[in-house]
């Protein structure tokens, strides 16, 4: 049997995945990179994007907003500020996400705040 990746992902609300996988797919702050077993230990920011598990041909994703990533010698756990899981009926969730990030966007006078949730917004609309 050949080893595999130990996966966490946790964020305020809830502990949204825990188990051994292929690879993960995760929204660097300086770019996509993926994690298999036995990776260099490294730590990375988030940035508003989609996280994609891969276990024995079946893919299932999550969009994150924030928070960081840690690789180490044990496997990877992400620890987003806020997750979404994309597969199954979470159309509802989805689109009361967009829907707060567009009231963020319309809201936000600080123009760097106001930039960070245009492109939450972005990357939902996207997915949408």
């Amino acid at each position: 049997m050949s080893e595999r990746l130990t996966f966490d992902m946790v964020s305020p609300e809830k502990h949204l995945f825990s188990a051994e996988v292929d690879v993960v797919t995760v929204p660097g702050s300086e770019g996509d990179f993926g994690v298999l077993v036995n990776h260099s230990p490294m730590m990375s920011v988030l940035r508003p994007g989609i996280v994609l598990v891969e276990d024995g041909g079946t893919t299932t994703r999550y969009f994150v907003q924030g928070g960081f990533a840690d690789v180490t010698p044990d496997g990877l756990t992400i620890l987003a500020e806020q997750a979404l899981a994309l597969d199954g009926d979470d159309k509802d969730a989805l689109q009361n996400a967009v829907t707060e990030a567009r009231s963020r966007v319309e809201s936000e006078t600080d123009e760097q705040k106001k930039a960070e949730a245009e492109s939450v917004l972005r990357v939902l609309e996207e997915i949408l």
